[in-house]
């Protein structure tokens, strides 16, 4: 999917360290065998190739993130929708091409928006697919996070119960460290340009995903225009939000909600996580500061209870 994966784990000598390393490789894989735009042979790319009204068998693991995808799609009211492929293609973030293309943005804005919870029926208990319009799916804003999830049950698997996992934004703590302090993670400042930290989060037995627009985004005119892309408007996303950070217990829920929440902005996307328990910090731009709105363990109520991770000034 374009990106690293890494593991910070403490094993005893009992476990082969080649061996896991090579099963955490082979799970993440996986994933990006099924999963992948970029690969012409993935499952994902076989259904986005298939005509509508035509089931397609397709493996229990991405049958398993569609089902999760259409859920929060249709909990998010489409603000998280995987049936924005052809937008990040036109717009020149997907496999198609590295630069927006004017004829496909219009071809593709002319297209009437068509949710995925609402065209893409799936037969969980018979292993298919099936689109009910023409489609194109995209799921790298769940499928990074499914891939942390898989990389920590191997690691649950192989007796490990202290690791770190980490692929792009998207991480989950295992446990604690092997001392007993909780993980260390940075939440990076979302300056583009250059690495720096805008506070620490500490973790255990937890996900974290951040999305933003300060790493992958168009410059149209004086305008900034994110890689993610609101179907429902059929366009990148352009509000004041710079990163959008959520807490979950699994990876998967937390890079999804991450993408719906950044899409939303702060106005519909606080309400929403409310509703839907979903622990979030927004950082807004504001005349060239940082202004953080959150909820959960990142709203200002919460800030001085010491369980949990706090978000602390690096240092």
């Amino acid at each position: 999917m374009g990106t690293y994966w890494s593991v910070r784990c403490d094993i005893d000598a009992r476990i082969d360290a080649e061996a896991l390393r090579q099963r955490l490789a082979a799970a993440v894989d996986q994933v990006d065998r099924q999963m992948s735009p970029w690969q012409p042979d993935s499952d994902l790319t076989r259904l986005n190739q298939a005509p509508p009204d035509q089931w397609l068998a397709l493996p229990d693991q991405i049958l398993e993130v569609l089902g999760r995808a259409l859920e929060i799609a249709r909990a998010s009211d489409g603000a998280f929708d995987p049936a924005v492929g052809a937008l990040v293609d036109a717009w020149g973030f997907g496999a198609v091409r590295d630069t927006p293309d004017p004829a496909a943005i219009r071809a593709a804005a002319r297209v009437p928006w068509r949710p995925a919870y609402q065209w893409l029926e799936l037969d969980r208990a018979g292993g298919r697919a099936c689109k009910r319009a023409p489609l194109k799916l995209d799921l790298c804003g769940i499928a990074k996070g499914y891939a942390v999830d898989r990389m920590a049950a191997v690691l649950k698997c192989n007796g490990v119960a202290h690791a770190l996992v980490a692929l792009d934004g998207e991480l989950r703590a295992c446990g604690t460290q092997a001392d007993a302090e909780p993980w260390a993670v940075a939440l990076e400042s979302p300056q583009p340009g250059c690495r720096a930290v805008h506070g620490v989060l500490e973790l255990q037995d937890l996900s974290v995903a951040t999305s933003g627009d300060y790493r992958r985004f168009v410059e149209v005119g004086n305008v900034r225009l994110a890689h993610s892309m609101d179907g429902r408007r059929a366009r990148p996303v352009n509000n004041a939000v710079a990163s959008v950070t959520v807490l979950a217990a699994d990876c998967t829920s937390a890079d999804a909600w991450a993408t719906a929440l950044l899409v939303a902005g702060p106005d519909e996307g606080l309400p929403l996580a409310q509703r839907m328990g979903v622990e979030v910090l927004y950082l807004l731009r504001h005349e060239g500061r940082w202004i953080e709105r959150g909820r959960g363990r990142f709203s200002a109520a919460a800030a001085s209870d010491p369980p949990g991770p706090i978000l602390k000034q690096p240092g």
